[in-house]
């Protein structure tokens, strides 16, 4: 069984934050479709329950995730980041199109901080503690992960908080986000940072198939020790 169903009934139900809750319930689709082809709703995570990779993303896209009901699914982020998955031996197809379609994780499991989509992509930080539940309670589930991949600043800055609860962090000072960037936790566990496969960064060239390859590769590795 997939991780997605333990927690999708509570997560797409989810109301807590009223600032994204009125931002669904008015963001206007695109691309000549109607709000009935959107998921529309906060988007759970989903993968291989035996997972030994955790990859921690932002937030859902306004008309990637949020449409599509799936993590980094239907927008550019995601047709970057699928076929290099694929690559890496990490999925079984380099597409991914609709939550229930043929793609299926290995040794990986996909989330994000927040489960939501907020206004221009950027949740506030009483959103990210409102998540914050619900990382924990995947990580909880997820007993076989070994590297924790967090996706950009804020993602890795997210986990980080999590990290503080549960009393593995003292300082966030003493992890300073880099595009490629490791920490031993104190539970045998690694955090590793990337940088995010936005469309922006991709355009830009702040990240590249390498660069991702290479935080692919790493990732796989220290799952492995």
């Amino acid at each position: 069984m997939l991780l997605r169903d333990r927690l999708l009934p509570e997560v797409t139900s989810c109301q807590r934050c009223p600032r994204l809750v009125d931002y669904l319930a008015t963001l206007p689709p695109k691309g000549g479709r109607r709000r009935d082809d959107y998921w529309n709703r906060p988007v759970p995570g989903f993968g291989d329950v035996k997972a030994r990779i955790w990859l921690v993303g932002l937030a859902p896209g306004a008309h990637g995730a949020n449409r599509t009901g799936r993590p980094f699914t239907g927008d550019g982020a995601g047709d970057f980041m699928y076929p290099l998955l694929y690559r890496a031996g990490l999925s079984n197809q380099a597409q991914s199109e609709t939550w229930d379609d043929a793609l299926r994780l290995n040794n990986l499991y996909i989330s994000n901080a927040v489960k939501c989509v907020p206004p221009a992509n950027k949740p506030l930080a009483s959103e990210f503690h409102q998540c914050r539940d619900y990382l924990q309670r995947e990580w909880q589930q997820l007993a076989s992960v070994r590297v924790i991949l967090a996706l950009g600043r804020d993602a890795f800055i997210s986990v980080l908080h999590l990290l503080k609860e549960q009393g593995m962090v003292k300082r966030l000072a003493d992890f300073p986000f880099a595009h490629n960037a490791c920490f031993e936790l104190p539970n045998g566990q690694y955090l590793l940072a990337c940088y995010h496969t936005s469309r922006y960064n991709v355009q830009t060239g702040r990240m590249t198939e390498d660069l991702f390859m290479q935080v692919l590769d790493r990732a796989r590795q220290l799952s492995e020790d």
